[in-house]
């Protein structure tokens, strides 16, 4: 099957390009694809457009290529928690397309489908539906958002097995699964590689999945670390 890489450097090897357009799984510092990631990183290609759910955190996560400042868009729906991310945008060193969360889901989700558009009553009279084609459907008003396909797909599952079929746990599989599908490339880094899944437990089959990394230490950060005194 040959799927199966030893380093995120050589899962990614050919694949990177400047200008190119990059999915990436996760669910704010859940399940996001860390490790390939800081391949990105290393490798230097630039003006990346990043669809993802958000922009990571300073330091981690997609927050890595912003402060490299290789990233020259980002499609997501919330960026609150990266202050380099804030400046970049608001000195107009950055790009920014807003996408409700579930519109986001569903454009990735539709572009894996290979559905080129879809309406949806989300946005409708907001920022959100400025310049895009307005329609009615009995007697609602729709706006047409368009499906993503990405060069490559990022993602990170929790188990898989060799042949590329995987696995998320739990918040990890909000965006895994659609990212995973929506890229021309899926490249996948998995927690454990086992030798059978169970057909009925499996998210993101292998003909989705192009090459894998396994194994390795994972960071897993908290974003908002809140902790309480334990009662006497």
């Amino acid at each position: 099957m040959g799927k199966i890489h030893e380093t995120a450097a050589a899962a990614l090897d050919g694949l990177l390009f400047d200008g190119m357009v990059i999915a990436a799984g996760g669910f704010g510092l859940c399940g996001i694809p860390e490790r390939l990631i800081a391949a990105i990183r290393d490798a230097g290609v630039r003006d990346l457009t990043i669809v993802s759910n958000n922009a990571g955190v300073d330091g981690f996560g997609l927050g890595v290529l912003l402060a490299s400042r290789q990233v020259k868009k980002m499609i997501s729906s919330y960026v609150g928690e990266n202050k380099e991310f804030e400046r970049q945008y608001l000195s107009g060193e950055l790009e920014l397309e807003f996408a409700p969360q579930g519109t986001l889901a569903e454009r990735m989700r539709a572009g894996g489908a290979g559905i080129p558009g879809f309406y949806t009553k989300t946005g409708v009279g907001t920022k959100i539906a400025e310049g895009k084609e307005h329609k009615d459907f009995g007697g609602e008003t729709y706006i047409l958002e368009h499906g993503i396909v990405a060069d490559l797909a990022i993602v990170h599952a929790w188990r898989a097995d060799r042949f590329g079929n995987l696995v998320f746990r739990k918040t990890a599989r909000n965006f895994n699964p659609n990212a995973a599908t929506c890229g021309k490339v899926t490249v996948a880094e998995v927690e454990e590689l086992v030798d059978h899944l169970e057909p009925d437990g499996v998210h993101t089959p292998s003909v989705y999945v192009h090459r894998m990394i396994a194994g390795g230490a994972f960071e897993k950060r908290i974003e908002q670390r809140t902790v309480r005194e334990r009662a006497a």
